[in-house]
């Protein structure tokens, strides 16, 4: 974690949050000067003089970030100024008078440094779409012409008054499917038609074809029909817009007007298709990540699945549901998630607060939610930490448990009611997280929270009334390390100090942790399993007939179960605390088979004795005594006793003599040939 030197700048907002100074800076740890009234107005001057300064500068103030930005820019800051909200997430509350120490954790938590996401350079040349009907779609159309290059498509046939000014291309098409992502969409069109340019009161189009393809940058869909790609909301450069809401209709073409140059996009997660389970020799594990993915931006490819960046708008449900740490998030990562929160909730608890709770939510519907309550309502509990993420999909339940062992008593997620399509992976791994929980005796009541309401009021409620509910954990933890180390650290710490310490917990099925099956009067030791487990769980042992097994690596996956041709194995979902899941353990092994030629180890017994059952005496090449012995001899011992054999299959026939015409000849006269002295071998 970075240490920074820092200066701080509070303002009470004029004087409508009374902060208390020598609170905070006790809180703190550091002395933060006087509280300013009007830091964005009259007493600009001092943030101009904080920016002389060489340390980094928090500013308590997010509404005037924009005025600060200019202001610091004009003065040549090299240095970075960050912003935090302490009105709305702590001052505007009821409960202001015993909020400084999250004051404190606020401030100390603006200060945290994460690792920078990788970027993707995305250009759009403004070429755009307008897809609708009638007039309203033509005027959308010429509001976004002024900035981009449009085009028109009309869904129906509604009447309009064709244009006196062909600025406009206009055509009238269905869109049958539409691919790509913000700055290379591509389309197919059916009925696809362009207009008359002698159209008169009644737009008139010819040559109507199906098939027809074409490119653009931009899409803006006022057809009000079904959505032209999956997860809509979620595709950069495509907006839809309800034709019915002018005011939907007008933020859908502003935003559009603005979406044409070079931009920079986050790559949001990453993906190691080494680690990938989905598939092996296109048998179908894990499929976890398909199956959440709201954009369809996950596709399979072969034995592994494939992210389009462009499609990717970052909602994180993949890398919470992927149990081998194949998909990784990046915005933040999981390290950065867990170091970020453990500040925030030491900050907080060093300086002496009570009870901490951690409220989830996204920078855009989260911060409105906690806005109108700050506003209209009681605000937030001085206890409850608001920790913003682009999308509260993105932690799964190894960050969920990681937030309870870090110090937080409950985690409440505060969803966005727009995207209820996107919490199917979330509710799965709160359900996860609450088994574990509950296993370990800390209650079924549910330490994390999912709160799915549009009403603040409602929020407001659940937030209000969360009951203490006892520290599962003393202190954070150090977060490094792959997905199963973090997720092994963490469940360990709240094993220690749990109610309830049992060695094993059962889980549900398609849980990520478990242990392996075997029926030995079923297993061959054929060592099919071995291939094809992904994460090197089960393992052969060189030489010996033995299969040997790592719990802690299992994933749970199924692929061994599925490739197994004897249906010998089958998965038992489970978390295992014991140090025994970190050692190799034997699941079946059986005494080598020696060659009886050679007394080389070759085989199993059991192998050996199945397949004399078999073939010996049933099939022609085994017919007798000393050709079922083979059946026990080594490869090498095999094909040298074939050999040795007088019906050798590889034996080589004599090569007949060659007639000449002198033989037919001779046999015509009745005279000996060169067939009448042939003497066998």
């Amino acid at each position: 974690m970075k240490q920074v030197s820092r200066t701080c700048l509070l303002c009470d907002c004029e004087k409508t949050m009374p902060l208390d100074a020598a609170k905070v800076s006790a809180a703190l740890g550091q002395d933060i000067g006087p509280i300013h009234t009007q830091l964005c107005r009259s007493q600009v001057d001092r943030y101009e003089k904080a920016l002389s300064g060489e340390s980094d500068l928090i500013v308590a103030c997010t509404q005037e970030t924009p005025l600060f930005q200019e202001i610091a820019q004009e003065h040549g800051r090299n240095a970075p100024v960050r912003f935090v909200n302490i009105r709305e997430n702590a001052g505007w509350s009821a409960d202001v008078a015993k909020a400084s120490p999250k004051i404190a954790a606020l401030l100390a938590a603006a200060a945290y440094e994460p690792r920078p996401v990788q970027l993707k350079s995305v250009i759009s040349d403004g070429l755009c779409l307008v897809y609708g009907s009638g007039d309203q779609a033509l005027e959308a159309a010429k509001i976004l012409s002024a900035r981009l290059s449009v085009t028109l498509m009309l869904s129906d046939d509604e009447p309009f008054a064709p244009p006196a000014e062909g600025e406009i291309p206009i055509y009238r098409g269905d869109i049958a499917k539409l691919e790509g992502s913000f700055g290379g969409f591509t389309l197919r069109v059916n009925n696809y038609a362009p207009l008359m340019p002698s159209s008169r009161s009644q737009p008139q189009f010819v040559m109507a074809r199906d098939g027809a393809q074409s490119t653009c940058s931009l899409i803006l869909d006022l057809s009000g029909k079904t959505p032209l790609v999956t997860g809509h909301q979620h595709r950069d450069g495509y907006m839809r817009a309800d034709p019915g809401n002018p005011a939907a209709v007008l933020r859908s073409a502003i935003a559009l007007s603005e979406m044409a140059g070079e931009f920079e996009k986050p790559l949001y997660v990453e993906l190691k298709t080494d680690k990938c389970a989905h598939a092996r020799s296109r048998i179908v594990g894990c499929s976890k990540c398909l199956d959440v993915c709201p954009a369809g931006a996950i596709t399979e490819m072969g034995d592994v699945v494939s992210i389009d960046s462009g499609i990717c708008g970052g909602c994180g449900s993949c890398h919470a549901v992927c149990p081998t740490d194949a998909i990784s998030y990046r915005y933040p990562q999981r390290e950065d998630m867990l170091a970020h929160t453990q500040l925030m909730l030491q900050t907080y608890t060093e300086a002496g607060g009570k009870e901490p709770v951690l409220l989830l939510h996204n920078l855009t519907s989260g911060f409105e939610m906690i806005s109108a309550m700050a506003r209209f309502g009681r605000g937030l509990p001085a206890n409850v930490l608001p920790v913003s993420f682009h999308s509260v999909t993105t932690p799964g339940h190894v960050e969920l448990a990681g937030f309870l062992a870090s110090g937080a008593q409950r985690v409440f997620i505060l969803t966005d009611p727009k995207r209820r399509d996107e919490i199917d992976g979330l509710k799965a791994e709160i359900a996860l997280a609450d088994r574990i929980l509950a296993g370990l005796g800390y209650g079924a009541d549910g330490r994390i929270q999912l709160v799915d309401e549009s009403d603040p009021d409602r929020v407001e409620e659940a937030v209000w009334q969360s009951a203490p509910a006892g520290m599962l954990a003393d202190g954070g933890f150090a977060p490094v390390g792959s997905k199963r180390d973090i997720a092994r650290v963490v469940f360990a710490k709240l094993h220690e100090r749990a109610p309830q310490q049992p060695d094993v917990i059962e889980l549900s099925e398609k849980s990520p942790y478990g242990a392996l099956k075997i029926d030995p009067a079923a297993c061959t030791l054929c060592m099919a399993c071995t291939s094809a487990c992904p994460t090197g769980a089960i393992m052969d042992t060189p030489g010996e007939p033995k299969l040997r097994f790592t719990e802690n690596s299992c994933v749970q996956c199924g692929l061994c179960v599925k490739t197994c041709p004897e249906s010998a194995l089958a998965l038992e979902p489970r978390l295992n605390f014991t140090s025994a899941a970190m050692q190799p353990v034997t699941l079946y092994e059986e005494a080598p088979f020696e060659c009886v030629s050679c007394s080389k180890p070759f085989a199993t017994k059991s192998t050996i004795e199945r397949i004399k059952g078999q073939l010996a005496g049933k099939h022609a090449m085994f017919a007798d005594t000393a050709r079922s012995r083979m059946i026990e001899m080594c490869e090498d011992c095999r094909v040298e006793a074939m050999a040795n054999s007088k019906d050798d299959p590889f034996a080589i026939g004599s090569r007949p003599k060659v007639r000449t015409t002198e033989d037919y000849l001779a046999m015509r006269d009745g005279k000996p040939t060169a067939d009448d002295f042939l003497i066998d071998d």
